[in-house]
C-alpha cells in the first residue's frame, strides 16, 4: 500500500524559506512522479510543482517559479520542495501526490494522481 507523508511545514514570515519533504513507502519509487498541490478552505486543490520519476524533469506553477525548487533522492524515497521568498499568499496545506508512470513525465492535475499524503501546513505572516 503505498504511504506518502509530508512533513516540514510551519509559521514563517514573509520572505523566509521552508522545505518540505515528502517519504514514501509501499511503492518502487523511482518508478514514481512526484507532484505537490497545496489547498486553502474553500478552494479546489491548486497544482505547485512536479518532478518526474527519474528526477530530470520539473514543472512549476507560474505563482511559484523562481521561488520554489522540486528535488527528489530516490535512494531515500524521498521529494523535497524548497520554498523561498515565501508570501502571505503561499499559505496553505501542502499535499505530495504520486502517479505510477513508464516514461520520465509529470503531471500537474490534482486527477491525474492516486496517491495522497495527509498534508503539511504552511503559514506565512506578512
Amino acid at each position: 500500500q503505498v504511504q506518502l507523508v509530508e512533513s516540514g511545514g510551519g509559521l514563517v514570515q514573509a520572505g523566509g524559506s521552508l522545505r518540505l519533504s515528502c517519504a514514501a513507502s509501499g511503492l518502487t519509487f523511482s518508478w514514481y512522479a512526484i507532484g505537490w498541490f497545496r489547498q486553502t478552505p474553500g478552494k479546489e486543490r491548486e497544482f505547485v510543482a512536479t518532478i518526474s520519476r527519474g528526477g530530470s524533469n520539473t514543472y512549476y506553477a507560474d505563482s511559484v517559479k523562481g521561488r520554489f525548487t522540486i528535488s527528489r533522492d530516490n535512494a531515500k524515497n524521498t521529494v523535497y520542495l524548497q520554498m523561498n521568498s515565501l508570501k502571505p499568499e503561499d499559505t496553505a496545506w501542502y499535499y505530495c501526490a504520486a502517479k505510477f508512470t513508464v516514461g520520465d513525465s509529470y503531471y500537474y492535475r490534482a486527477i491525474q494522481y492516486p496517491d495522497w499524503g495527509q498534508g503539511t501546513q504552511v503559514t506565512v505572516s506578512s
